[in-house]
């Protein structure tokens, strides 16, 4: 298990429990219980009986690791089933090492912010309107997003967000992979998680509008090669190394009973095309919606995360590549880092030696989003906190040093919601440089095959929730995205949602997608000598 530089055992003499899918780790000493852990990073568990063991609502799941024998209130509420199959009571299970548990969403106070876009009025459904319907699945690295359409009128009548609870198994899609290899029928279990959490959405949204499952007559499925393969039950180990082959690139069209979904057995289920490895049937959703995928204009579409899909359009061409910009914006890896959920700070902004943070749901902060973490780099930068190579400046308002190494205090103690300093350490500062220079790697590439200049660009499409969030101003300065005028941006969103929305009502809007698929000319990133040398170039703050 990775752990940030502030969390490492070795340096504090700690464990390191890590709290999925909320993205917090905590450093605790042997023998605290997992409620007490989470708690000390401002993790709120449901724990109505106060931690005496009688409620039931902390459960959690342990991932990876061992938990400390079970005690007699877990025997009493938990079945031996549950037991065996790692389902766990937060407030007596221990931690006498290091440790990963997924929590629950009925098991947290506050819900995760997951990105659903709006835009189409609901339809107000009840029991006596026979809707004819249809689905749009998103299945994302970190999210899954799910749409209910009305098939007659092109509403969507319910919407629905969740972690993907695959994150426990690992955050990153490599991780994953390596999960499968090394456990037996590793993949029959990731596909068993995320299929039982989408049926799970997807029996909220027709009780939310009064309609039987048996209704959803047609689906459409989008997500990342890996996502793809998963969601099919197709194997995922030539993805995890050279040449990152998948098995297939064909649009699926699935019965509802092979895909694994609780719907009606004849429901017509499709999975449109894979690019590549690393671009998947999501990315090409995307250009779908956004119109990059039909233009003639010259526009860059970005959707960054773990990894970062880029797509270049210019004239008749259409360049992609996929570019390993690692978990650093979805918090992970960062000292304080943690996914977007209350309390997260998703905004800074420094003024001398004034720093004002924002946070998700205006709560006492507990730690850092992506967003959040990026914006504070960007503005460090600004304020001469850090030099172009990102080492700290002590004589700058803010720089201290703790346990000999520099760090920038962004809230006091007494202002956190855990009574503990949120600071950026030098560890974060290099976690974004590695993020950034690999996605502006990826910009330079794509660049060149193209023979284009970033002045020549006429749209840069930032796609995704991060790309929602995200500021943009902070973007340019700190040299994830290239310095043209910010009108030329679009932040579209969950696009990759939008565009399986499109292909649900309209048989048309897939042949377009099948037709961008065969379009892309894709560009291996790893054999490409300019990416190397722009990752380097990259690694820099510009001035």
């Amino acid at each position: 298990m990775e752990h940030p530089a502030s969390l490492r055992p070795s340096a504090h003499g700690l464990v390191v429990v890590d709290l999925q899918p909320v993205g917090r780790r905590a450093g605790v000493k042997k023998g605290t219980t997992i409620l007490a852990a989470a708690q000390s990073v401002g993790v709120e568990l449901q724990a109505i009986c106060g931690g005496a063991g009688t409620c039931g609502g902390c459960r959690v799941r342990l991932a990876h690791g061992a938990l400390g024998d079970p005690t007699p209130e877990e025997l009493r509420e938990l079945s031996a089933a549950e037991i065996a199959s790692g389902l766990r009571m937060a407030c007596q299970a221990t931690a006498p090492g290091d440790v990963r548990v997924d929590i629950p969403s009925e098991s947290l106070t506050a819900a995760q912010r997951v990105q659903l876009e709006g835009g189409e009025a609901a339809i107000p459904a009840g029991p006596s309107r026979l809707l004819r319907l249809g689905l749009a699945i998103d299945i994302g690295t970190t999210k899954l997003a799910v749409y209910l359409m009305d098939l007659e009128s092109g509403c969507t009548v319910a919407r629905a967000g969740a972690m993907n609870p695959q994150i426990a198994y690992g955050e990153d899609l490599i991780s994953r992979i390596a999960y499968t290899d090394r456990t037996p029928a590793g993949g029959r279990v990731l596909r068993e998680k995320l299929l039982d959490r989408l049926n799970r959405l997807i029996e909220g949204m027709c009780k939310q509008v009064g309609a039987s499952r048996d209704r959803i007559l047609d689906v459409v499925a989008v997500g990342n090669t890996v996502m793809h393969h998963l969601f099919v039950g197709l194997p995922v180990r030539t993805l995890g190394a050279a040449p990152y082959r998948p098995l297939t690139t064909d649009a699926l069209d699935l019965s509802a009973r092979d895909a694994g979904l609780d719907l009606w057995a004849g429901t017509h289920v499709f999975v449109p095309s894979n690019v590549a490895g690393y671009v998947g049937a999501d990315h090409v959703a995307a250009l779908l919606s956004t119109g990059v995928g039909e233009t003639r204009r010259t526009a860059l579409a970005l959707d960054i995360g773990t990894n970062t899909e880029i797509s270049l359009a210019r004239g008749q061409r259409l360049f992609s590549c996929s570019s390993p910009s690692g978990p650093a914006f979805e918090g992970a890896h960062i000292s304080a880092g943690m996914r977007a959920a209350p309390g997260a700070i998703e905004r800074v902004r420094i003024r001398g030696a004034e720093v004002s943070t924002y946070t998700i749901g205006r709560l006492p902060p507990i730690g850092i989003c992506g967003s959040g973490v990026l914006d504070a780099v960007a503005q460090m930068r600004a304020v001469g906190a850090i030099d172009r190579r990102g080492n700290f400046r002590a004589q700058v308002p803010g720089v201290r040093a703790r346990e000999g190494q520099p760090e920038f205090l962004l809230v006091p103690a007494a202002e956190t919601g855990h009574r503990r300093d949120i600071t950026v350490t030098r560890g974060d500062v290099n976690e974004i440089q590695l993020a950034k220079a690999a996605i502006r790697a990826g910009i330079g590439v794509l660049l060149q095959e193209a023979q284009c200049e970033p002045d020549e660009l006429e749209e840069i499409v930032v796609a995704g929730a991060f790309g929602s969030y995200l500021d943009l101003s902070s973007a340019v300065r700190a040299g994830l995205l290239p310095a043209v005028p910010l009108e030329r941006f679009r932040q579209v969103g969950n696009a990759a949602g939008a565009g399986a929305r499109q292909m649900l009502l309209s048989v048309e809007r897939r042949r377009t997608a099948q037709t961008i698929a065969r379009r892309i000319e894709y560009v291996e990133l790893a054999a490409h000598p300019a990416f190397h040398r722009g990752f380097v170039n990259a690694m820099s703050f510009e001035d």
